[in-house]
């Protein structure tokens, strides 16, 4: 009996494998921009599994560089226990004077928040601008 139902138990766990293979990747991070230039609105989310999706739009395959940038930004941003990133720590920063673009990321550990005139911002803030823009344009065919 016992055995019968090891192998029932096997059989469950191979077909729930199974079942969740080809299914929808996790996202890496949901990004929300903002901003006062014309297409400057966008709601960006980035998956595990080479995809990209802008406003609510169809999803678009992203090149194997621009995943492992995306894997190493949401890396950052998370950073660990030992040395928490900006996310872990819910990073806010006040925009500057100038600005013209406000980006609010949500990653599984937290969500960091700041604009492109915001005053000390980390590398990886850089990073997301970087990768966003060339996410939008390149791959979505948005403007900005």
């Amino acid at each position: 009996m016992i055995r019968r139902l090891g192998t029932l138990a096997l059989a469950g766990a191979s077909a729930a494998i199974v079942a969740g293979c080809g299914g929808p990747s996790a996202d890496l991070y949901v990004l929300e921009r903002t901003g006062s230039i014309p297409g400057a609105k966008l709601t960006m989310v980035v998956g595990d599994g080479g995809t990209v999706r802008c406003n609510g739009g169809k999803q678009y395959e992203i090149s194997s560089a621009q995943l492992i940038d995306a894997r190493a930004i949401v890396g950052d941003l998370n950073g660990d226990e030992k040395e928490p990133g900006p996310a872990r720590k819910s990073v806010n920063l006040k925009p500057g004077k100038y600005t013209i673009l406000r980006y609010n990321v949500r990653t599984e550990f937290g969500t960091v928040s700041f604009s492109d005139s915001s005053r000390p911002q980390p590398p990886v803030f850089f990073a997301v601008a970087k990768l966003t823009r060339e996410l939008a344009k390149n791959v979505c065919g948005l403007p900005r």
